[in-house]
């Protein structure tokens, strides 16, 4: 982001630079601070901006919003791949770094041990000796739990008490086995969970299930939230339905979902729910049933283009929101492509111009609003 301001005049342009600039025009932190800031609620607003701005520029009409797509997908984590060799060295690194910031003498560091044995451990598990990489997973487990009775003997009240959180956490990855319920998988993002979709090329993500709602001829999304603690799809449709409701201005009137939604639990008086596969429909319905499957390719543009596909904001809060923004922005894609297709046909009036610029202008107002309502 930081290397594509400098490197494009047009996004410079866009966000009212006059002159090329080559430095950055905020410090990153400020963002950080600014969606800490204004919440899940206040990025809410911008993704209700950009519905409005669609609603403008003609990209979407009041007549869109009756009939809706709702689907579920993973929004992956920034964290690396969750292995107990890789947790367990972890562990390691951190007491180390506690034990350093405090002052503490480690009866023994292990330092160059924990890496002989990660290397160790990579080496057989990739030649498929399990047996003896079993028996180097269980040193590399030893030697955390070593290191770390050594700082937990050592550290006074006002350590513990700073760095309560990692050693609590570090507890949690040497005690978890196989079975064990909401295990850790990062240290530095304890919200991850582990989803199994079921894909044979990656049958586990780790991150959080995000629920999307797109309008059903145009895809443009009027919904976007996060469901943390992994629930069923059917147990969040409703609480989706409210969120469209929220930012629309009203409910839709017909629901398209997959057969993972089998006990919704959704008033039909407020929306009605067709789920794949229902049959003993009307033609009309059938047809639209069939183009259920029109989120699927929108999901994958958000996780290409935007940034569903790897989420960078930290905790359950970074989570909402980067699933709220990647809406907004594959929005703002729907909105620019539109408008290019619009002058592209209508070059040669310029009346039909210059209401697509006026639309444009109007884009801009909306989102500034928006900030300044944040």
């Amino acid at each position: 982001m930081e290397k594509g301001w400098v490197e494009n005049p047009y996004w410079q342009h866009f966000c009212g630079e006059v002159m090329f600039q080559h430095n950055f025009p905020i410090h990153p932190s400020q963002m950080t601070r600014w969606r800490r800031r204004i919440g899940e609620k206040g990025v809410e607003k911008l993704l209700e901006a950009t519905i409005t701005a669609g609603k403008a520029t003609g990209t979407i009409t009041e007549r869109s919003f009756e009939k809706v797509i709702v689907d579920t997908t993973v929004q992956p984590k920034a964290v690396q791949h969750p292995t107990d060799a890789r947790l367990y060295r972890k562990v390691h690194a951190a007491m180390l770094r506690i034990a350093g910031a405090e002052g503490i003498k480690l009866r023994q560091s292990y330092r160059n041990l924990m890496n002989w044995g990660f290397r160790k451990h990579g080496g057989h598990a990739k030649a498929k000796q399990f047996k003896r990489a079993r028996k180097v997973l269980k040193s590399l487990k030893t030697m955390a739990g070593r290191v770390m009775r050594d700082v937990e003997r050592k550290i006074d009240d006002a350590g513990f008490q700073k760095h309560k959180g990692t050693l609590i956490l570090s507890h949690l990855v040497l005690t978890q086995n196989r079975t064990t319920k909401g295990k850790v998988y990062s240290l530095h993002a304890p919200e991850v969970e582990c989803i199994a979709k079921g894909k044979a090329h990656k049958p586990y993500e780790f991150g959080v299930k995000a629920s999307l709602a797109v309008t059903h001829g145009e895809g443009f999304v009027v919904g976007a939230m996060s469901c943390p603690e992994n629930p069923y799809d059917g147990h969040t449709l409703e609480r989706q339905l409210e969120q469209v409701e929220q930012l629309t201005g009203r409910m839709p009137a017909t629901t398209f979902v997959d057969k993972g939604y089998k006990g919704h639990g959704v008033d039909p008086g407020r929306s009605m729910v067709l789920i794949s596969g229902t049959r003993r429909l009307s033609k009309m319905l059938k047809r639209d049933l069939r183009r259920r499957a029109a989120i699927e390719p929108e999901l994958g543009h958000m996780k290409s283009d935007g940034l569903l596909g790897r989420n960078f904001l930290k905790g359950v809060v970074g989570d909402a929101q980067n699933v709220i923004l990647s809406g907004a922005g594959h929005n703002m894609r729907k909105i620019l492509a539109h408008l290019r297709a619009l002058l592209r046909l209508l070059m040669g009036e310029p009346r039909k111009a210059i209401e697509g610029l006026i639309a444009l202008l109007q884009i801009e107002a909306c989102l500034q609003q928006a900030i300044m309502a944040a």
